[in-house]
């Protein structure tokens, strides 16, 4: 238990933060590979393919994440902190450096570079030095001059000629230095609001830029028990949902002529109508909330593009604007009576899905599930034509154009919904090229020129490691880094059956099943519930419930059979799936649990009477929901930093699946274990941290004591002082963990 429960000090470090240098030949990544506190950084070449610590003293000058290029791929550039350098590929050039953060906008081909310097704009040439501001934003309102005089000021003038003379002598000197002084900065005054992004058109003509003025919701509060000096320590959180939406403005600016347009977003269609869950059908008032997620401009043309999101996001527009006019036009629109997500679109309001323009600057891509599943689309701005380039029951996670235009590199799972393989899609022909589709996840980094990959790749039971192979159709990958420990190795670490099983409605439900061998098989099983509920797990690759995985390993030595579902509202599934919860949770996704045990009597002979339950955060949420709600089903459940009123959890997640508390009340009745509190009957296991932010303290809490009212005694809390939601300490993992097993012999095997 203590090997599994010290998670990567046991399996060994995986590579992260892989990418490549401009030079096509050396790829960097960060690697704990030796026990060092921080993960240093490590390099590769394509050639030798041997990877080499890089000493802290070179790093300064190595190429980061993220570097920029003019068209003719000869100036190059990369920002760390506040520095900027030109790369060279056997020593980079500091060229600039700031007292404070800045990003690289774009570099432009006559050797310019655009800055984004606390969000104001700036041009910077290298070759002179030259740190030219575009645009000044300004956190208060403009301050006008008032150009009335009081009554002395006014006697002052008729009685005296030498004041009269004065002032004329100073409206002079004005008027002298408005002539001689070098043109003004173009200033918008955010007045006392926060800017939220900023875009500039490549002939820096124009800019678009959101404005964003936050409410005042109430906090939550986390009480720290353990401290350093013994008091204890109240920091704020999150709101609870049904907390108000931010208020944002669109606006467009002419910097040469400095007028500002503001963007009407009420011409938008269907901006408002009511959602559908609340039966009227009548018009709102007001038009529906909006939040603007970003803009896309064009490398020619200025042809820009901006994704519209309604804050109860059953609606998503994808418009253009008009530089002169400000009108909007929309070019797609999307539709969801649940909520808008799934791979490319994000179900998060305020985060902006796969969007961008091809190289003729006239046709855009976006993601959209009107299929039943995320595929990819072009829309022709001109023409006016969508066509769809991918189609299919699988989904598009992930779609790069390559440089010239004609493909994207794809990351899809088309052969099973457990993978994630790579493939090049042309865009004319909409050809697939197959390039890594053997079972497992590929994340794929591509070199500059595109002809290399960098690729982290792992599989049920093999951990993450970096291969180095070619971009093509008979790419064969190196393997260059070892991660796992010995002990790690030692143990025949099991590759769990991907298995189904059929729902009434007909859907298809995916699961990892772990079965003992049948010498030590005691007839009891136990099923794991996921977290996050939007995610996968019953899956090829090597699973972020790592600890579990091992965890439900250790149970198989013991004898029990375990499942893992990949119930409704799981990742990889498609639309109906990912919305099968809409306004109930713990319905479909619960009912995919009692089929899971269903299978479990049925296909591999376990006892109806041995079958416990487990699972943390959204598992942990439907473990106490399955022990109260389906009493006699489970014979006991842990639960670890567990959902136990949906009223009480965040806005951004839970308002688009149960809308909010006060337009939808019964949803949050029928989805929140608190009201069914008087169904538990078997032994239920509570474990959570005292300082979780996310899934906080108070809902473990106001379930206890409901429980208490009730006169429950058949349930324990195991509490966690200085726990977050994702526990540090391997103790306290231990404990937890060495807790749920008792729980499980106890209860299953009366041992």
């Amino acid at each position: 238990m203590n090997d599994i429960m010290s998670g990567n000090d046991f399996i060994g470090y995986q590579p992260t933060r892989i990418y490549w240098a401009p030079d096509n030949k050396t790829v960097y990544f960060r690697w704990r590979h030796n026990n060092e506190m921080v993960a240093p950084y490590y390099e590769t070449n394509v050639s030798t393919k041997v990877a080499s610590k890089i000493e802290n003293k070179d790093l300064p000058c190595k190429v980061s994440d993220g570097f920029v290029s003019d068209a003719t791929n000869e100036n190059i550039y990369f920002k760390k902190g506040g520095s900027l350098y030109k790369w060279g590929a056997k020593q980079s050039k500091l060229i600039l450096q700031k007292s404070t953060q800045f990003n690289i906008v774009k570099v432009l081909s006559e050797n310019k570079i655009i800055l984004n310097e606390n969000n104001d704009l700036f041009v910077y040439q290298p070759d002179n030095g030259s740190y030219l501001q575009l645009v000044d934003f300004i956190d208060g309102p403009k301050k006008v001059k008032s150009k009335d005089q009081s009554n002395l000021q006014n006697q002052q003038d008729k009685l005296f000629e030498i004041v009269r003379k004065n002032k004329a002598k100073n409206k002079a000197r004005e008027e002298f230095r408005d002539e001689v002084k070098s043109p003004s900065i173009p200033k918008v005054y955010l007045n006392n609001k926060t800017l939220g992004w900023v875009k500039i058109t490549p002939d820096l003509k124009h800019i678009i830029f959101r404005v964003d003025e936050y409410p005042k919701n109430e906090s939550t509060h986390i009480e720290n028990h353990i401290t350093a000096n013994g008091y204890t320590k109240s920091t704020n959180a999150r709101p609870k949902v049904g907390a108000k939406n931010p208020k944002h403005e669109l606006f467009i600016m002419n910097l040469e002529t400095e007028q500002i347009v503001l963007i009407n977003s009420e011409t938008l269609p269907n901006v408002f109508d009511k959602p559908k869950f609340l039966n009227d059908t009548l018009k709102a008032e007001k038009s529906r909330e909006l939040v603007y997620t970003n803009a896309w401009i064009s490398d020619e043309y200025n042809n820009c593009l901006v994704e519209i999101k309604a804050y109860d996001n059953k609606t998503r527009w994808l418009a253009t604007v008009d530089f002169n006019s400000g009108d909007l036009k929309v070019e797609n629109q999307q539709q969801d009576d649940a909520w808008i997500g799934g791979p490319g679109i994000s179900s998060w309001n305020r985060a902006s899905g796969n969007v961008g323009w091809l190289n003729d600057s006239k046709t855009f891509f976006y993601q959209d599930e009107k299929s039943g599943y995320s595929h990819l689309y072009t829309y022709n701005t001109q023409t006016n034509q969508t066509i769809q380039l991918t189609e299919g029951n699988y989904e598009i996670h992930e779609a790069n154009l390559s440089k010239d235009g004609s493909k994207f590199y794809i990351s899809a799972n088309k052969i099973h919904p457990g993978n994630r393989e790579f493939y090049h899609l042309d865009i004319k022909t909409k050809k697939w090229t197959s390039i890594l589709i053997s079972d497992g996840n590929y994340e794929i980094t591509v070199s500059p020129d595109e002809k290399n990959l960098a690729v982290r790749y792992s599989f049920k039971n093999k951990p993450w490691e970096l291969y180095l192979g070619k971009n093509s159709s008979d790419s064969k990958l190196t393997q260059l880094t070892n991660s796992q420990s010995k002990t790690f190795k030692n143990y025949n670490w099991r590759t769990p059956e991907v298995i189904t099983f059929q729902t009434e409605d007909n859907q298809t439900v995916y699961a990892r099943i772990y079965r003992p061998k049948a010498e030590v098989k005691n007839g009891a099983a136990v099923q794991f519930v996921h977290g996050a509920g939007y995610l996968q797990n019953a899956h090829n690759w090597w699973s972020g419930y790592y600890r579990e995985y091992m965890f439900n390993n250790m149970l198989c030595d013991l004898g029990y059979t375990v499942i893992d579902i990949d119930y409704r509202a799981s990742k990889g599934y498609g639309r109906d799936f990912r919305t099968s919860i809409y306004q109930h949770m713990g319905g479909s996704d619960l009912e995919d649990q009692l089929l899971g045990r269903k299978y479990l009597i049925e296909k591999e002979n376990i006892d109806s009477e041995k079958i416990g339950i487990y699972g943390g955060s959204y598992g942990g949420f439907i473990s106490i929901m399955a022990l109260l709600t389906k009493p006699n089903d489970f014979k006991c459940g842990a639960a670890v930093r567990s959902v136990t009123d949906w009223a009480h959890y965040n806005h951004e997640y839970t308002s688009n699946i149960l809308n909010t508390p006060e337009l939808d009340s019964a949803a949050y009745e029928r989805s929140s274990p608190i009201y069914f509190a008087e169904g538990l009957k078997n032994k239920l296991l509570i474990l959570h941290g005292m300082v979780d932010d996310n899934v906080q303290f108070q809902d473990v809490v106001r379930l206890n004591q409901r429980f208490i009212e009730l006169g429950k005694t058949n349930f324990q809390m195991a509490l966690y002082p200085i726990e977050p939601h994702g526990f540090k300490e391997m103790s306290s993992w231990v404990d937890e963990y060495k807790r749920i097993l008792n729980l499980f012999n106890e209860e299953l095997l009366g041992l």
